[in-house]
């Protein structure tokens, strides 16, 4: 039996190269994210992987998430909101965000790359 992200030739395994579903950096596409651009690495039907990137003044408008997020700042530094609490977030830090609770993620004088992790099964 092949392990998941092989394939079986003959007695050996060979590794399966796919593409990023979404390659480029292209500004998200929801109403109320500014300044804010994505590149979706993993998306399977229970993970989603994404790369984001903040420009100064970016933001992700506040919502309520429909999965459990998880949010890794690369480089840079920015805010979050979890329920209404802010907190900063920089380079090297995590926040989680609950699954129907709502969040935000924004920049004022500053730039940040950040990871977002998305997993519908817990």
């Amino acid at each position: 039996m092949a392990a998941a992200g092989a394939r079986a030739i003959g007695c050996a395994l060979t590794p399966e190269i796919t593409s990023f579903r979404r390659r480029e950096w292209n500004p998200l596409p929801y109403e109320g994210c500014v300044g804010v651009d994505g590149k979706v690495v993993v998306h399977e039907d229970d993970l989603l992987v994404a790369m984001l990137r903040f420009g100064e003044n970016a933001t992700i408008h506040e919502h309520p998430g429909e999965t459990e997020t998880i949010v890794a700042c690369i480089e840079g530094e920015g805010l979050t909101s979890v329920a209404g609490e802010t907190a900063p977030i920089r380079e090297g830090e995590l926040v989680r965000w609950p699954k129907g609770i709502p969040h935000r993620l924004w920049t004022e004088d500053s730039r940040m790359k950040t990871l977002m992790i998305e997993r519908t099964t817990v």
